[in-house]
C-alpha cells in the first residue's frame, strides 16, 4: 500500500478548507484517511501541523503531494497538537 501526504478538502462552497491527511494513494481526495496531520487555510494562510507526526510518516516512506511538499518547507508553519 502506497501511502501518501496530501490534502483532503473540506469546508463548503467558495470557501476552501483542506486538511493535511495521510491517505492510501488510490483513495478519493475526500475520502477514506490514515491519520490527520494538520489542517491549511488559504483564506487566512494559517497551516496548523503536528511535526512529530509527519516525521513519523516520512520516516516510514509516506510520500508528500507537490502541494504539501511546499506547505511544509514554509517557514510559518504553526506546530500544534490535533485532535483526533
Amino acid at each position: 500500500m502506497a501511502v501518501h501526504i496530501r490534502l483532503a478538502r473540506a469546508g463548503t462552497k467558495k470557501t476552501p478548507f483542506y486538511r493535511i491527511v495521510v491517505a492510501d494513494q488510490r483513495a478519493a481526495r475526500g475520502g477514506r484517511f490514515i491519520e490527520r496531520l494538520g489542517t491549511y487555510d488559504p483564506r487566512r494562510n494559517e497551516i496548523r501541523l503536528d511535526p512529530a507526526r509527519v516525521k513519523h510518516w516520512r520516516d516510514v516512506g509516506a510520500q508528500p503531494s507537490h502541494t504539501v511538499e511546499l506547505l511544509l518547507k514554509r517557514p510559518d508553519v504553526v506546530s500544534a497538537t490535533v485532535a483526533k
